[in-house]
């Protein structure tokens, strides 16, 4: 149904397909992984009509084809799923789902939106999404919002007449078990009008939906293998060009934490709907992770202590220092606590500053003189750290817009890092990255841990808060479940759900 003949491009010196040949049959669904930068984004890109192939082919249905623009895609029945989402969030949701149709609801200039709203809801009703159409997009939560994304792509399904290309990029990132159960129930069914390409880090979900899998390494494919066939350490190693470390969660790296030195002290911290009666404490070089369903309260505690969200009662101490209010993040920042966003692109970094200026961003009082920027000092911050944390860039002047989301991740935890940060709020700080790039931001994790940071982290998995965590905290309802130290009890993923339900 679809095939990729020689497929290549390149940006700038920087070689990103070299010579792709990749075919997808009516029907299947292949999936495509590899390490952050290996050129997958790029490939479905050009699929999708964002970028245009330095040269080969693509052929659907044995017709060449080359698409001018992602409407033009559209048209032909090719939608897809973005990672970072593609959603407009100050539109409601109806208004994304038919962004650029909405002739089909208009008379006379005027939109029919009771018409426009009943055909959202049909849409939405596809991936069992109960929200009102004229939500305002903002105002969901990031899974339901990758449920609408997937609901937009659907709509193609009404709009053409042979079968659809879809493609998803990480679509299951930060979706809970059920969700993901949910997306393959309707991949699999969609099956019979559809061929999917799946793009994910989570190779045992790959390999689990996939017929067939192509790995792919610095912009070449390198391997080629069925489901019976798949085998993950396998397909890891492929993907990094090496055997993967057995201590992945680098646990070997793990040091005991100073008990006598309190960083972080939560007492009966409130605020209306998301957190009731939270208490717990954060010890230098201490690595705590929240663990619990979306809504539980886990992100909320972050950005509570970040200042983003204000308590409603109860007090946090930070250092000692009893009572402290953060009132904004500029308050945290002030008191050395930094915070990776789940949303990196939205909150993490800017993306069209360059490395050396997201590195800086935090602590500009340092690298400026009356209003001057010292050009010449932020350029060295940026390079010692682009070092020291082997951050893949062209160079310090290179905008973050052009890294891979891991290399992106390490930018945060630069900025965080030479602003001396003591206190670290990560919230998934391994979402959407490739292995390598994870066991990178895990040794990190254990570095700022022995210079004796505070870290609070909400990880993407149960294997994760035990692999990295010296006490895990269970969050239900907004209230704390249950704690686990993992440095005396043999904690399991099962321990983690009995406490949660």
């Amino acid at each position: 149904m679809l095939e990729f003949e020689n497929i290549s491009k390149s940006f700038g010196p920087v070689r990103a397909l070299n010579n792709i040949n990749f075919n997808v049959a009516k029907g299947e669904i292949v999936g495509l992984v590899g390490e952050n930068g290996a050129g997958k984004s790029t490939l479905m890109k050009i699929l999708f009509g964002s970028y245009l192939a330095d040269s080969g082919s693509i052929r659907i249905d044995g017709k060449s084809i080359q698409f001018a623009s992602p409407r033009d895609a559209m048209a032909n029945g090719i939608g897809m799923v973005f990672q970072e989402q593609s959603l407009i969030p100050n539109l409601t949701v109806m208004e994304n789902l038919f962004l650029g149709r909405e002739a089909e609801f208009t008379h006379f200039g005027i939109i029919d939106k009771s018409r426009m709203a009943a055909s959202a809801r049909y849409q939405l009703a596809k991936v069992r999404l109960d929200v009102d159409p004229l939500t305002v997009t903002s105002e969901l939560s990031f899974p339901q919002r990758q449920l609408v994304e997937l609901a937009k792509v659907l709509t193609l399904e009404e709009e053409t007449e042979g079968d659809l290309v879809i493609l998803l990029d990480e679509p299951t990132s930060v979706l809970s078990e059920e969700e993901v159960e949910l997306l393959f129930d309707i991949v699999n069914k969609l099956r019979s009008r559809a061929a999917f390409i799946f793009v994910s880090h989570r190779l045992d979900e790959v390999v689990t939906l996939s017929d067939r899998i192509y790995v792919l390494k610095d912009g070449s494919i390198v391997d080629e293998v069925t489901r019976e066939t798949a085998e993950i350490p396998m397909i890891q190693s492929k993907m990094v060009g090496r055997e993967i470390d057995t201590e992945y969660y680098k646990q070997d790296l793990k040091k005991p934490f100073d008990e006598t030195t309190s960083v972080l002290s939560l007492k009966d911290i409130s605020l209306v709907g998301l957190l009731h009666h939270v208490s717990f404490d954060v010890h230098a070089g201490e690595v705590v992770c929240l663990v619990g369903t979306e809504g539980s309260g886990r992100e909320a505690i972050l950005r509570t202590v970040f200042g983003i969200l204000m308590p409603s009662s109860g007090t946090l101490q930070y250092n000692d220092h009893p009572a402290i209010k953060i009132k904004s993040p500029y308050d945290a920042v002030a008191h050395n606590i930094g915070y990776m966003p789940r949303e990196r692109k939205v909150e993490g970094i800017f993306m069209s500053m360059s490395v050396a200026e997201n590195m800086t961003s935090s602590q500009m009082q340092r690298y400026s003189y009356y209003g001057l920027l010292k050009k010449q000092a932020e350029k060295e911050l940026a390079e010692a750290w682009i070092d020291r944390l082997s951050i893949k860039t062209q160079s310090s002047h290179t905008d973050c817009s052009r890294l891979s989301g891991g290399n992106q991740q390490k930018v945060v935890l630069a900025k965080w890092r030479s602003s001396g940060a003591k206190l670290m709020m990560l919230d998934h700080p391994t979402r959407g990255l490739d292995i390598g790039a994870k066991q990178d931001v895990y040794e990190m994790i254990r570095n700022m841990a022995a210079d004796g940071l505070g870290l609070v982290v909400v990880p993407d998995t149960f294997e994760e808060a035990i692999g990295l965590a010296h006490k895990v905290i269970v969050m239900k309802d907004g209230r704390v479940s249950e704690e686990f130290d993992c440095d005396q009890q043999d904690v399991r993923p099962l321990d983690l759900i009995a406490a949660m339900t």
